[in-house]
């Protein structure tokens, strides 16, 4: 158990690092405009951060999390609402996480209609819910 949670806590950290970075790379490469050098390196960062660190990420906190909520003692499922609400949470970053590999690919492809002020506050997204989950996890108001 002790092992798990502790690659849970790493994975989750690792992709929240994907999740604050990838939406920063697309404020800046919607902002450089035309393809240039510059452009083409953001694009060979925005794929390696995806692929080479959040996809990984991703599914070693889902698989690590599941693990921990199929631990007998961990999760009460019909009193536990904390844990209902954090596993939407959840849900709702890999949504988020999916909707930034799709915008990867419109920059990869220099299609990208969205302008920098779009991602800068849809950076905010997984502060808000990083929030929610730790709040959920460790204070466990229901």
């Amino acid at each position: 158990y002790p092992w798990t949670k502790a690659l849970h806590i790493v994975s989750m950290v690792a992709w929240m690092a994907g999740l604050f970075y990838l939406p920063r790379l697309f404020v800046y490469h919607a902002e450089r405009g035309g393809p240039d050098d510059t452009t083409e390196t953001f694009k060979v960062m925005e794929r390696r951060l995806l692929r080479a660190i959040m996809n990984p990420a991703m599914i070693a906190t889902w698989t690590f999390g599941l693990m921990l909520a199929l631990t007998p003692g961990v999760v009460d499922w019909r009193g536990d609402g904390w844990f209902h609400v954090k596993l939407a949470a959840v849900a709702a970053m890999t949504w988020f996480h999916h909707w930034l590999g799709l915008r990867r690919k419109d920059f990869a492809r220099d299609a990208n209609s969205r302008s920098g002020r779009i991602y800068r506050a849809m950076n905010e997204l997984p502060t808000l819910l990083l929030i929610v989950i730790v709040v959920m996890v460790v204070v466990r108001p229901f």
